[in-house]
């Protein structure tokens, strides 16, 4: 099946979304986005008054922090729309009282355990 993209319903994504959550998307999941939809968020960042040099930097900052697939896209957090910046093993709850079996996790800095 091929994806269309719509551009409407991205540009209304897009300006819903946090600064911070556009910046991740920008610099961080920009390797698995279309074209089209970098283009969006970039005029949008700079409609917010975002500069191109606060852009670079927090390309820069995630570089050193956030985990890559091969492919070179952003790990995302197992809890949460941030990028992650560690992995390991956690346990696959149900219903949040029971551990059923481990799986591979990834954290982004809020939800990190502590160990």
């Amino acid at each position: 099946m091929v994806m269309h993209f719509d551009a409407n319903r991205v540009l209304v994504n897009i300006r819903k979304a946090a600064t911070d959550d556009l910046l991740d998307r920008f610099a961080v999941y920009d390797a698995g986005m279309e074209p089209e939809a970098l283009g969006l968020i970039e005029k949008e960042l700079h409609d917010r008054g975002v500069t191109a040099a606060q852009i670079a930097d927090h390309r820069a900052r995630m570089e050193n922090q956030v985990l890559r697939r091969a492919d070179g896209t952003g790990v995302k957090c197992s809890f949460c729309r941030r990028p992650a910046v560690r992995q390991g093993w956690g346990w696959h709850w149900v219903w949040g009282k029971l551990p059923l079996f481990p799986r591979p996790l990834a954290w982004c800095a809020q939800h990190a355990p502590s160990s």
